[in-house]
């Protein structure tokens, strides 16, 4: 199977267990609602207008329309690495990347169009599109995956932080979310040579 062929089915693959994910958890939860699975991994419901890990940059739109570009570059230039038999590694990341942006950009596009708003009292509903809480690329990310690894008080004589509570690992963040990290991280771990040479290609 060609490089091409397999970068497709992944993107299929990688955007089947995001959405069927975040719906199951759009429809079958109130926001807010947490889940308990283990001491250390909850589901817990929430939403948000940014980035991966619920960061915001800029207003909505802004952020929407970049997605989009950048998802059109990155699926170029992944192209271009298939055709150039690039190492099948580089390329399972770059898939990996790129399904987790849209993914999220998902979200934002169709949501906000063919969901009912969520809220802590009630769950959501598809609606049919144009009849939902917010317009085209407007919508909310949807987040559920909470790991309170480690969930203690920080000591009374500690400086700034004292008697504060202390949770590590506390992001909420979705399917989409660990794509594009775990596909960032074997990059910048096992593929600096194919990194470097974009820089050396820019200069």
């Amino acid at each position: 199977m060609t490089r091409g062929r397999v970068a497709v089915l992944l993107v299929i693959a990688i955007l089947l267990i995001d959405q069927i994910i975040k719906v199951w958890v759009k429809t079958g939860m109130e926001l807010h609602e947490s889940i308990r699975i283990t001491d250390w991994f909850y589901i817990s419901f929430i939403e948000n207008n940014g980035m991966a890990w619920g960061m915001q940059i800029g207003p909505k739109l802004m952020l929407s329309l970049f997605r989009i570009v950048a998802i059109v570059l990155l699926s170029y230039y992944i192209w271009l690495q298939a055709r150039k038999k690039a190492r099948w590694g580089y390329i399972v990341c770059l898939v990996m990347v790129l399904a987790g942006a849209a993914g999220n950009l998902i979200d934002c596009m169709f949501y906000g169009l063919g969901f009912e708003a969520s809220t802590p009292y009630s769950v959501s509903h598809w609606v049919g599109l144009g009849n939902g809480y917010a317009s085209f690329l407007m919508g909310k990310v949807v987040d559920m995956f909470y790991f309170p690894i480690i969930h203690t008080t920080w000591p009374e004589w500690m400086p700034f932080w004292g008697g504060e509570e202390f949770i590590f690992f506390s992001p909420v963040f979705n399917f989409a979310d660990a794509s594009i990290s775990v596909g960032v991280i074997i990059l910048l771990f096992f593929y600096r040579k194919e990194l470097a040479s974009i820089s050396l290609k820019r200069e």
